[in-house]
């Protein structure tokens, strides 16, 4: 479908330039926009169609399965809204809030959490219970979720790269959860994780082929929207969204490196991207604040496909010590 998509979306002038060959023959080439669009159809036809097999009409799970759909169909609409109608970073930035209501609204999953055992003592509580508190940290962790996919981005194949890294990492996790316990509830609820995360990794690496430098399409925000909001979602209803955000730390880096453009304290170019020098053919680090650009300043210039291998191995790494985390802290954390 990639290929029939990019015919159309360039008929309909939905195109870009890549900033990062410019100066060079790539970069005056005009390069399909917004084809998440292709992955997020294609992606909640599997996932409706495997109701079918998977549920029952009386199955507990139907319902927020169906509202989680609705959320991540409602932040597809946004994102390729935003595409076409180039929304402002402030106002972009709330968008996942409104995408979140269907789960919210639909959410009758338990509201408590787990003090951690050094902290019982000083709490006096070994389960809290937050209520509405709860749903509001499920509101503010997919606005989170959702944008640390979008602003960590600017080359060849990193937005569909780091979502392949996390997806993958979850789908793991899942499973070593669903063999190491003998609770039906805790299992489903990492099985229904997997039916989401699953259709989003096989149909991002379909993205990966042609987004890979020398990309031949642009994916947009639909896409990196779209991966936020899933995987914000699974780590939501599946209940672990302390492990998704281990996994998301080179996210949170990039977002707390970008907080003072991000909230106007320092002046917020339109593309913060590394500076491209068509002689060497190599990007060098400016002073904004991505960690795209942190990397380049304390590695030194690199091209834009080494470049974007290397961050896909800081993700890589950063799902490991994850791993390795839960690993240390079994037994004496929670």
């Amino acid at each position: 479908m990639i290929p029939v998509a990019s015919r159309y979306v360039l008929r309909r002038s939905l195109f870009g330039y890549d900033i990062n060959k410019k100066g060079t023959p790539q970069g005056t080439v005009k390069v399909p926009e917004s084809l998440g669009i292709v992955v997020g159809i294609i992606f909640l036809v599997l996932a409706i169609v495997f109701q079918y097999f998977n549920f029952t009409a009386d199955s507990n799970w139907l319902v927020e399965y169906n509202a989680a759909l609705a959320s991540i169909c409602f932040m597809i609409l946004l994102g390729f809204v935003d595409d076409v109608l180039d929304v402002p970073w402030r106002v972009k930035l709330l968008l996942p809030s409104f995408a979140t209501l269907p789960l919210l609204m639909a959410y009758a999953g338990h509201t408590t959490i787990i003090i951690p055992k050094p902290l019982i003592p000083y709490v006096g509580l070994e389960v809290l219970d937050l209520g509405w508190i709860y749903k509001l940290y499920m509101a503010l962790l997919a606005v989170f979720c959702t944008n640390s996919i979008n602003i960590h981005a600017g080359l060849n194949g990193l937005e569909v790269g780091q979502t392949v890294v996390i997806a993958f990492a979850i789908m793991v996790h899942n499973i070593m959860q669903i063999g190491a316990s003998s609770n039906p509830e805790y299992q489903q609820a990492h099985a229904f994780s997997i039916y989401l995360v699953q259709p989003l990794l096989a149909t991002s690496l379909a993205l990966l082929s042609y987004n890979w430098y020398p990309s031949s399409v642009f994916v947009g925000d639909t896409y990196t929207v779209f991966a936020g909001m899933t995987m914000a979602v699974v780590g939501i209803l599946g209940h672990y969204s302390e492990t998704l955000l281990i996994f998301f730390l080179p996210q949170v880096l990039n977002f707390l490196l970008s907080v003072p453009q991000l909230f106007g304290f320092v002046k917020c170019p339109r593309h913060r991207l590394p500076r491209f020098n068509p002689e060497t053919g190599l990007l060098t680090g400016t002073p904004d604040g991505t960690l795209v650009n942190f990397y380049l300043r304390i590695f030194g210039p690199k091209s834009e496909k080494s470049l974007c291998i290397h961050l896909l191995i800081v993700q890589a790494v950063g799902c490991c010590f994850c791993f390795l985390l839960r690993y240390l802290l079994a037994g004496w954390y929670k």
